[in-house]
């Protein structure tokens, strides 16, 4: 990880982030974790991020259209609702297709 490298040979938050086009937030963020955890503290922890919004039915739905090609979709890709009409307005259950 440079982050890292970088630290340990002393180079100052600041620096890393303007070296690694990070914000200055970010550098100081991984130097208090670099500090206290080490080069393990620094490792991904995967994708962040809200998890999908499509419930398992309808993504095979889509999954189903698209092995099929793209034409056989009765939607355009802006207007996902038609695929699973439930999902229309964010208020309406997600377990539902």
């Amino acid at each position: 990880m440079q982050a890292a490298e970088l630290f340990e040979q002393e180079v100052k938050p600041t620096e890393v982030a303007r070296r690694l086009q990070v914000s200055p937030k970010s550098a100081y963020q991984w130097y208090q974790l670099w500090r206290e955890g080490g080069v393990e503290a620094l490792a991904s922890r995967g994708p962040s991020g809200s998890r999908r919004r499509l419930p398992p039915r309808c993504l095979e739905k889509l999954a189903a259209y698209l092995d099929q090609g793209l034409a056989a979709m009765p939607v355009t890709l802006r207007s996902a609702a038609a695929l699973c009409p439930k999902h229309r307005h964010r208020s309406a259950a997600r377990d539902r297709c």
